[in-house]
C-alpha cells in the first residue's frame, strides 16, 4: 500500500487573518504590523498571487499554518542589495527559479537567448540570470552567512542529482552542492516545506532534518546503520568501464573512472531483509564516474527512474568529491482534502500591485483557468511532469473545482463568463487511478499506457464528465474550455468523453500531441502510434458534425528526438501535407535535466531498457545542421527551407518529390527575396477551406 500522510496538510484554521498580498518591502511588512518575516520566498517570476504560480502556492500554505511569509521577486543578482529588503527571516530562506527551469526559460531549444519572458512584467527578457537557484543561493549565503536556505520548485527538483546540462554539453554536479543550500526539495513541496518549518520553528536546527521524504541533502558519510546496495546489483550494466592499465599509477587509475575515491570502502549487499529495507540506500555511480563515462549516467538515470513510485521507491546516495548527496523517498500524493485546501486558499489571484498596470503575459494567458490534477502517468520520456510532479494522479473534488469557478466569477477583473481551462498536466487524468492500491505501490513501470493501456487502470472519465457539466451549469458560465493537451489514446476508451468535448469545450480547434509518426521515435518518447491518433480523430470529427461545428485537432510533432532519422522526418513531411497541415511554429527537442530522453542525447543509449555496452544504440540527431533539417521538414512550405530540403532529398535519394505537382513535397524553383516575405505571409491553412493553423508548442516540459 502507499504510505499514507500523518496528518492533514493544512490541519487547523490559520492563526492571523491572511495578507491582502504576500509582502514585498518594507512598506507592505509595516502596513501588516510585522518588524521581521518568519520566511522569504526568493523567485525568478513576478510575483503573481495565484495558485498556477508555485511561489504564490507555497506561501499561501506557510502563511494558513501561521507563518510570516515575504517575498522577493526577481531580485537584481549582480549585488546583494535586492536580496536584503526584507531583512533576515527568522527560520530560512526559500529559492526558487520560477515556474519554469530558469535555462529554458532563457533559452530557445537552438541556444540562442529569448528575447521575451511570459512571468516578467511586460514580457521582458533578461530579469534572471543563468540557473537562478545556484546564483540566488549565493547572493543570500553572501548577505545572511548563517540563515538556512531551501531550495526548490522544478529547477531545483530537475536538477537534484548530477545531470547533464544541455547548454554547456557537460554533466554537471546536483544543483544542491552547487547552490551550497541546506537543503533541496523536490516535486510538489507542500508538505515538505510547512515540515521544514515547523522543525525549524520548534527550535531544531537545519543539520538534524534529514528524513524528510522528497528532500535532499549532504552528507559527509552514510549513517552506519543504513545498508547501502550497489545500483549495478539491481540493474546490472555489465562491463562499463574499459579494463583498468595495469601500468597505470594510482592517479591514472582514479581519472580512468575507479569505482570510488580512495579511502573509501563500502559494503554492498544484493539482498536486503524486508525488516531493514526502510533503512536501505541505493547507490549511484559518483559524480567524477557519471561525468566521465555517458553509459554509467544513462544507468545512474535508469535507476532514479526505477525508484520513483513513492510505495516502494528507497532513498539513493550519490557521491560528490569528499560529498554525499543524498535523496530522501519521493513525497506522498496530496489527498484530495489537501488538494482542496491548498488550492482554496486565499489567493488575490492577480500581480502584486507594485507592478501598476503592467502586462505579465503568463498571467494573462491562465488567470482563468482552474487546475483540476496534479501528476501525470503518461510517462513521455522527453517531458519533466514525471519526475517531477510524479506519476500519481492527485484530483481534487468536484465541489471545491465549482467554488473555485465562482470565485474567478465573482472576482477576478475582465472575466468574461469564459472559463479558459480545466485541466493540469493533461486534460483527462482527473480521477484515474490503479485499480489496486496494492499493485500501485509495487509497480515500477514508467508508464501506465505504454506500450499500451496497463489493464489495472481504471479509465472511467465518468468523474471527469460529470464536473465538466457541474461546471457549465453553474450561474454566469458561458462557456468552458479544454485548454490541456488530451491523452487522446486514453479518450478514446470513453466515446461519451470524446463528445462531451467535442460538442460543449472545444473552441473550434483542440491541441493534441502525436509527437512523432514512425516507430524509431515513437519508441524512445514511449508514445502511442497513430491508430490511437486516428480513433480519436473518427470520434472528435463525428461528433463535432453531429453538434453542428467545424472544429480541428491541432496535432504537435517535435524534431530531432533521440531516435529520429532523417527519413523518419520526410515520412512525417509527407504526412502532413498529405493531410494540409502548416505549422506556424515548430520546436526541436530540448533536452531538459533529467528526463530519459536526455540520458538517450547524452549517452547514445536506451535506459528504458537494461544499459550495457552492447545495448540498443539510440540515433541522437545532435548536429545543429541536422536539427535544422528535422525543423525543416516540419515547415515543408516554408520557401526559406526549400534549399536545405532539396539537397537532403537528393541525397537521400528522393529527388523525385522535387518538382511544381501536387505529388512533390517542395518546387524546384526558388522564389525572389519580396516574393518570399509574401508567401510565408500568406495564411497556412489546415486544409482545404479551414481557419490558420495555431502555433505549435513553445516548449515540451509540459
Amino acid at each position: 500500500m502507499q504510505p499514507a500522510p500523518s496528518h492533514p496538510l493544512i490541519a487547523r484554521p490559520p492563526s492571523r487573518a491572511a495578507a491582502p498580498f504576500l509582502p514585498m518591502n518594507r512598506a507592505d511588512m509595516q502596513a501588516l504590523g510585522w518588524d521581521l518575516c518568519d520566511i522569504i520566498l526568493v523567485t525568478g517570476d513576478a510575483y503573481v498571487d495565484h495558485p498556477s504560480f508555485g511561489m504564490a502556492i507555497i506561501g499561501r500554505v506557510l502563511e494558513a499554518a501561521g507563518f510570516r511569509v515575504g517575498i522577493i521577486a526577481q531580485p537584481g543578482w549582480q549585488n546583494t542589495a535586492d536580496f536584503e529588503r526584507l531583512g533576515q527571516p527568522r527560520l530560512f530562506f526559500g529559492v526558487t527559479a520560477g515556474n519554469m527551469d530558469s535555462m529554458v526559460n532563457r533559452y530557445t531549444a537552438d541556444r540562442r537567448v529569448r528575447s521575451d519572458d511570459a512571468y516578467t512584467p511586460d514580457g521582458a527578457g533578461g530579469k534572471r540570470p543563468d540557473r537562478s537557484v545556484i546564483v540566488y543561493s549565493q547572493r543570500l549565503r553572501q548577505a545572511f552567512k548563517d540563515t538556512p536556505i531551501v531550495i526548490g520548485g522544478i529547477e531545483a527538483s530537475l536538477r537534484r542529482i548530477a545531470h547533464f546540462d544541455y547548454w554547456s554539453g557537460q554533466v554537471r554536479r546536483s544543483a544542491l552542492v552547487d547552490a551550497k543550500a541546506d537543503l533541496l526539495v523536490f516535486g510538489n513541496a507542500e508538505r515538505q516545506i510547512l515540515d521544514i518549518a515547523r522543525r525549524l520553528d520548534s527550535g531544531e536546527r537545519i543539520e538534524s532534518i534529514d528524513d524528510l521524504r522528497g528532500t535532499a541533502l549532504v552528507r559527509k558519510a552514510t549513517p552506519p546503520d543504513w545498508v547501502e546496495i550497489d545500483s549495478t546489483d539491481i540493474d546490472t550494466p555489465g562491463p562499463v568501464a574499459p579494463p583498468a592499465n595495469p601500468y597505470a599509477d594510482e592517479a591514472e587509475r582514479m581519472d580512468a573512472g575507479a569505482p570510488e575515491p580512495a579511502g573509501v570502502v563500502v559494503r554492498f549487499y544484493r539482498q536486503v531483509p524486508n525488516a531493514r529495507r526502510a533503512h536501505s540506500v541505493i547507490r549511484l555511480p559518483a559524480y567524477e564516474q557519471v561525468a566521465a563515462d555517458p553509459v554509467l549516467y544513462a544507468h545512474a538515470s535508469r535507476i532514479l527512474h526505477l525508484e520513483s513510485n513513492p510505495g516502494n521507491a528507497r532513498a539513493l546516495v550519490q557521491r560528490h568529491g569528499d560529498q554525499e548527496v543524498w535523496l530522501n523517498p519521493p513525497p506522498l500524493p496530496l489527498t484530495t482534502a489537501d488538494m482542496d485546501a491548498v488550492y482554496e486558499l486565499p489567493y488575490a489571484r492577480r500581480p502584486h500591485p507594485s507592478y501598476g498596470d503592467a502586462h505579465i503575459p503568463a498571467y494573462h494567458m491562465i488567470r482563468f483557468s482552474v487546475a483540476i490534477q496534479r501528476g501525470c502517468f503518461g510517462g513521455c520520456t522527453f517531458c519533466s511532469i514525471t519526475e517531477h510532479e510524479g506519476r500519481i494522479i492527485q484530483s481534487r473534488s468536484e465541489e471545491s473545482v465549482a467554488r473555485e469557478i465562482e470565485t474567478i466569477r465573482d472576482t477576478v477583473p475582465g472575466f468574461t463568463g469564459v472559463i479558459s481551462d480545466l485541466g493540469g498536466p493533461t486534460a483527462n487524468m482527473y480521477r484515474l487511478h490503479c485499480k489496486s492500491r496494492d499493485i500501485e505501490s509495487a509497480c515500477r513501470r514508467p508508464s501506465c499506457v505504454y506500450p499500451g493501456i496497463c489493464p489495472n487502470l481504471n479509465t472511467d472519465h465518468a468523474p471527469l464528465i460529470r464536473l465538466y457539466r457541474r461546471a457549465r451549469s453553474l450561474k454566469g458560465i458561458k462557456k468552458i474550455l479544454i485548454a490541456s493537451g488530451v491523452r487522446y489514446d486514453l479518450a478514446t476508451e470513453s466515446p461519451e468523453y470524446v463528445k462531451e468535448l467535442a460538442t460543449h469545450h472545444t473552441g473550434g480547434y483542440l491541441k493534441i500531441a502525436p509527437e512523432a509518426l514512425s516507430e524509431g521515435p515513437l519508441s524512445k518518447m514511449m508514445k502511442p502510434g497513430m491508430g490511437s491518433y486516428y480513433r480519436f480523430k473518427e470520434l472528435f470529427d463525428r461528433y463535432s458534425r453531429e453538434a453542428g461545428k467545424e472544429q480541428y485537432l491541432i496535432p504537435y510533432f517535435i524534431a530531432a528526438h533521440p531516435g529520429t532519422r532523417d527519413e523518419d522526418m520526410l515520412e512525417l513531411a509527407l504526412w502532413l501535407k498529405k493531410n494540409g497541415f502548416r505549422a506556424d511554429q515548430v520546436q526541436a527537442f530540448l533536452p531538459s535535466p533529467m528526463a530519459t530522453a536526455t540520458a538517450m542525447y547524452h549517452s547514445g543509449r536506451n535506459p528504458l531498457k537494461r544499459i550495457t555496452r552492447r545495448s540498443e544504440s539510440v540515433v541522437v540527431p545532435k548536429a545543429e545542421r541536422t536539427r535544422r533539417l528535422h525543423k525543416a521538414f516540419l515547415r515543408y512550405h516554408d520557401p526559406a527551407n526549400w534549399p536545405l530540403l532539396r539537397e537532403a532529398l537528393k541525397r537521400m535519394g528522393r529527388a523525385d518529390l522535387i518538382g511544381n505537382g501536387k505529388h512533390h513535397l517542395i518546387p524546384a524553383y526558388q522564389p525572389v527575396a519580396n516574393r518570399d516575405r509574401d508567401q510565408s505571409r500568406k495564411p497556412a491553412r489546415l486544409r482545404a477551406g479551414s481557419p490558420r493553423t495555431r502555433p505549435m508548442r513553445t516548449q515540451h516540459t509540459r
